[in-house]
């Protein structure tokens, strides 16, 4: 169950204002707590759990960028690409920085976890660790 301060507007409800910056900030809050487990299992050594919890991050402060310039929050990872998207049709900062969100859900979510393929560790480990300047440029941006 999600907690209430986790919850979301219904699928297809729009956030106005005040809960659209609320949402967008506990977005963020768990981007960063998500990454902070990253770096728990990292140092754990479980690559592949540090590698999907450092995806998780990268949705929800995706999410939470999303949810701060429209209102609407994606219930899935194609919902959350096509946000960005159209952010970014429109702000080259966003389009910029979407490409740790393809990396993280490439080789992250994609090749480490689902496929067991983490090879070129360094590589993993330094995404996963960049994941928090991908947190920090999405909070910028939803500021914006």
């Amino acid at each position: 169950m999600t907690p209430p301060s986790m919850s979301g507007p219904e699928p297809g409800q729009a956030l106005a204002g005040g809960a659209a910056a609320e949402r967008s900030a506990a977005l963020f809050a768990d981007a960063r707590a998500m990454h902070a487990a990253a770096l728990a299992r990292l140092d754990a050594g479980d690559i592949r759990d540090a590698a999907e919890k450092a995806w998780c991050a990268t949705k929800r402060a995706s999410d939470g960028l999303i949810v701060a310039r429209t209102g609407d929050e994606p219930e899935r990872a194609p919902d959350t690409t096509r946000g960005l998207r159209r952010l970014g049709m429109d702000d080259e900062d966003i389009r910029r920085s979407m490409s740790h969100y393809y990396v993280a859900r490439e080789t992250l979510h994609g090749s480490c976890f689902y496929r067991a393929s983490c090879e070129l560790i360094e590589d993993t480990e330094r995404l996963i660790h960049e994941t928090l300047e991908y947190i920090h440029e999405a909070e910028r941006r939803a500021a914006v």
